[in-house]
């Protein structure tokens, strides 16, 4: 009888087999079931019995640290019989506001030894919205820095608080932990529906919602993004992703630990694209992660002075411009390729290694996903049939703490995220189901104008919303923050316009424009609706229209 571990190394060597061949992973590929599932004892330490292989390193200004697979086993014992010790057990809520720091990977660790539900959370938010988080969750505890207990202030009776920095009053000093015995025994068996995560969602539209997945929802689901990344036993894997969010997870936990990886991250006080070139060149780096607004600042530097051995580079978070693509491909000769999920699933679709790039697009289902389009063969909202998947998709929703978590609603979950299909399955992102827009019955994807926008020197981030307007109903406008070296003017507005009437259709260029700030979460994504709010149609202060141009008049066309 094969064991847990045994099961989930078959599945995870079959993707590895099959890499570079995405037909033969969907066709063979089928998720390993499990009644009882425990990452941390059936996987990482299975592992660690095993090898001694460096499992995390962190690179900081102030150098470099690195733990074997040994280390953290060892140590994520002790903290569970820490968090025990004090209480905390099965089925505790248990919150983890920490950065890129040893804590962070030991406590996640410890937490699903002991049983508890994780409910991560980042260091950027405010005292106010912790509390939030921990009423709504139900959290019985929190580890945190010592910058999050100052903003806390001392524990009250509903909540108790671990500090892993220096003792604080109220506080109870996570260091002690270090004083505990090596070996773990847990209380009880872990089944694979068990909760072990409660993620809340960016919010760009609404309050954020918790997202529950279980012990095997995530830790086996994300054998997805292992196979996207292309990652194999022994690779050094760098993700550029903040604590708290679920793309942290996604690649500075499971995948590269399923792949008996080793990861690398980086722990600095503000984001330094040299630095990070610098990482990835020095620490043999095989396999790089990270969003389109951390691949557009690293193309800021001269990336052609930092020669690398990257095998695999990566995107994931919100859409990848094409124009990324070409510029690192010029310089390393390596494709970035781009990767879509979501915080209630794994990785869903993507471009795997070997197979043809089609830039802009999201790539294929990737295995064990089956998805389909709602409004037409190749154009609608991407659906998941989630009763179809042992793994990969969340238990479900959670309103509050005590509350029922709703599964997908008819064995269906909808993203609501509207893509076009290809006819050998490629899919291409075109926007939120709330962000596509019509101009003159046009139906207007907002990320295609940003790519094409991006293409100009000056831009160095922009966000196009509808902008009413009697005749067509509505016309594409963009907020454009502009790159260093250019100026918000009449000068700059016209270049741009005459950009965009070169390359895109009469129906789809700008029309009016605001050089400024773009409104984020605290995830750094765009807060659209917000843009979409303020905009009335009537001319702001700071506003240039196309038709301003005498160019514009003499070169205008009647469509669109």
């Amino acid at each position: 009888m094969l064991l847990n571990g045994d099961r989930l190394q078959a599945a995870r060597d079959f993707l590895i087999r099959h890499r570079t061949d995405h037909d033969a992973a969907v066709a063979g590929f089928a998720w390993p079931r499990f009644e009882q599932f425990n990452f941390a004892f059936d996987w990482f330490d299975r592992i660690a019995e095993r090898s001694d292989a460096i499992a995390l390193s962190i690179a900081s200004p102030r150098g470099l640290r690195a733990w074997s697979y040994r280390d953290l086993s060892l140590g994520s014992n002790r903290v569970a019989h820490f968090l025990r010790r004090h209480g905390i057990g099965p089925g505790d809520r248990l919150l983890i506001a920490l950065g890129n720091r040893i804590e962070l990977w030991e406590t996640q660790l410890a937490a699903m030894k002991a049983g508890c539900v994780m409910v991560p959370c980042t260091v950027m938010l405010g005292a106010a919205e912790l509390r939030e988080r921990m009423a709504r969750s139900g959290a019985r505890a929190i580890v945190a820095d010592d910058s999050i207990a100052e903003r806390l202030g001392t524990p009250d009776k509903g909540w108790i608080g671990f500090n892993v920095d220096a003792p604080r009053p109220g506080w109870i000093d996570y260091g002690a932990a270090y004083g505990e015995p090596a070996g773990f025994a847990p209380d009880q068996p872990t089944r694979g529906t068990d909760p072990l995560l409660i993620y809340f969602t960016s919010g760009t539209t609404a309050q954020p919602k918790m997202v529950t997945h279980s012990h095997v929802s995530y830790p086996v689901g994300h054998l997805s993004t292992l196979y996207w990344i292309g990652l194999k036993p022994g690779d050094t894997h760098l993700n550029i992703s903040s604590p708290g969010w679920a793309k942290h997870a996604w690649s500075s936990f499971y995948a590269p630990w399923l792949a008996e990886a080793s990861i690398l991250t980086i722990d600095q006080p503000a984001f330094d694209a040299r630095f990070v070139l610098d990482q990835i060149r020095d620490r043999a780096v095989d396999c790089f992660c990270a969003p389109p607004t951390v691949w557009r600042m690293l193309l800021q530097e001269r990336i052609e002075q930092w020669p690398v051995r990257l095998r695999e580079a990566v995107s994931a978070g919100e859409p990848l411009n094409p124009h990324v693509v070409e510029r690192v491909r010029e310089v390393w000769g390596i494709d970035v390729r781009d990767g879509y999920g979501q915080t209630e699933t794994t990785a869903q679709i993507g471009n795997t290694p070997g197979q043809p790039l089609v830039a802009g697009a999201m790539g294929r289902p990737l295995p064990g996903f089956r998805i389909e389009l709602d409004g037409a063969a190749d154009h609608g909202e991407i659906i998941l049939h989630a009763g179809d998947m042992a793994a990969g998709v969340m238990l479900g929703l959670q309103a509050e703490a005590g509350s029922a978590v709703l599964p997908p609603s008819g064995g269906i979950h909808r993203t609501g995220d509207i893509a076009s299909a290809a006819p050998d399955g490629t899919l291409t992102y075109i926007g939120r189901a709330d962000d596509v827009f019509k101009s003159s019955d046009y139906r207007i994807s907002p990320f295609e104008i940003e790519s094409v926008l991006l293409e100009h020197p000056a831009v160095a981030e922009s966000a196009v919303i509808p902008s009413p307007e009697p005749t067509r109903l509505a016309v594409p406008k963009a907020i454009i923050v502009l790159a260093p070296g250019h100026a918000p003017s009449a000068e700059t507005a016209a270049e741009i316009f005459a950009h965009s009437r070169a390359r895109l259709a009469p129906y789809k260029r700008i029309r009016r424009l605001e050089f400024g700030e773009l409104p984020k979460t605290v995830s750094g994504k765009t807060r659209r609706a917000e843009l979409r709010e303020r905009e009335d149609g009537g001319r702001s202060e700071g506003e240039y229209r196309e038709e301003d141009f005498a160019t514009t008049a003499k070169s205008g066309s009647r469509s669109g």
